[in-house]
């Protein structure tokens, strides 16, 4: 999960409360909590179906997940954080080398696995996809970028997002889908790349609208493995969702845009349908809101597909964000499993939807 550091225009307004507390004016520091504040509190006073939960109940979807192992969870942690170090774009060596680990562990799951290569600054790089199911149709991609920032070995962002996905590929594996389900290893999701044309996920994206590819919903997996019962240990964007959500950070949350609300309660039912106890949350919201669009499935949204991101929410909760302190022995593998095992359950109900989840084509 990364912040807008290269935008003009952005970088210095609507991003920039974010940055490491050294690197931002304490004037403008204030100024721009004010003005989000003072947003939020429009987009909450404005609509309830662009921001809030989706009713918990009922569940649509009857879900009975594979067991999810939070050790192998633990091992594709450590060794992406450890191993394959640093992995930014200014090295494409250990990029290539993340990226060979994963083609393998999709392979050994049981997916039919192909490269996509491009070239970033004279330099070559690669999206690994795995398609599960047929080959042909419309499709359901849920993708997880391998890259880190730069100085961070990149645990839960985004070593977490990728684990659960090499997981989930496991449980695919073992009961393949009806219909097509591609799980996608993105590239170059951090600074400098974030948003540009050479981001993985829109050279992915915009090569699926380019070949006219019918995709019934994307799932951005971003952070997944941070959690925290300590009280006021989850934060937001702006204070007025402090009136809506918890104040401990021990949920998964389903992020979207109010346009893709019937996506976002599909997956947030599913999510609850694994009835193993994890909290979770979701957000329908504009994406003008902080963090809505910090991830892959902003790449989607560009180009017309339905999309959501399920995570830990990142800056909003894990201290060790986009710092040396993001290492594999600061997250919970444990809860770790059971958003993998939710995950599995919205892939079923995405593949299989029911007159009361029908989603945008």
């Amino acid at each position: 999960m990364t912040r807008e550091d290269s935008v003009p225009g952005l970088a210095d307004t609507r991003h920039s409360w974010l940055r490491h507390p050294m690197d931002n004016p304490r004037p403008h520091r204030r100024r721009n909590l004010v003005l989000g504040a003072l947003a939020g509190l429009a987009v909450v006073g404005a609509s309830a179906v662009w921001l809030g939960r989706s009713a918990p109940e009922p569940v649509a979807t009857r879900c009975t997940p594979g067991r999810v192992d939070p050790e192998r969870l633990k091992a594709h942690v450590r060794t992406l954080s450890e191993t394959f170090q640093p992995r930014d774009h200014a090295h494409p060596e250990n990029l290539e080398r993340a990226a060979s680990y994963i083609a393998d562990a999709l392979a050994r799951a049981g997916g039919r696995v192909r490269p996509e290569p491009y070239t970033a600054g004279g330099k070559s790089y690669r999206n690994v996809i795995a398609t599960f199911g047929p080959d042909g149709g419309e499709r359901l991609v849920i993708g997880a970028h391998y890259d880190a920032a730069e100085g961070a070995p990149g645990a839960d962002d985004n070593a977490s997002g990728v684990a659960g996905l090499l997981e989930l590929a496991a449980l695919l594996g073992g009961n393949p889908p009806p219909m097509r389900v591609d799980l996608v290893g993105f590239t170059l999701e951090e600074p400098p790349h974030f948003r540009r044309g050479t981001m993985g996920s829109k050279v992915h994206a915009r090569a699926l609208r380019t070949r006219g590819e019918a995709v019934r919903a994307m799932i951005s997996v971003e952070s997944i493995g941070y959690f925290s019962d300590a009280p006021d240990s989850q934060r937001y964007p702006v204070a007025a969702l402090r009136l809506r959500y918890p104040s401990e950070g021990n949920f998964i949350a389903v992020v979207g845009q109010g346009d893709d609300k019937a996506l976002i309660d599909t997956v947030h039912r599913a999510l609850r349908a694994a009835k193993n106890d994890l909290p979770s949350e979701s957000l329908a919201a504009p994406r003008g809101l902080e963090g809505v669009d910090f991830s892959d499935h902003a790449s989607f949204w560009d180009e017309g597909y339905p999309a959501v991101m399920v995570t830990d929410t990142a800056l909003f909760r894990n201290p060790h964000y986009h710092t040396p302190q993001d290492t594999w022995d600061t997250l919970d593998y444990a809860r770790m499993a059971r958003v993998v095992q939710g995950l599995q359950c919205a892939v079923e109900a995405l593949v299989t939807p029911t007159p009361t989840s029908q989603l945008p084509h």
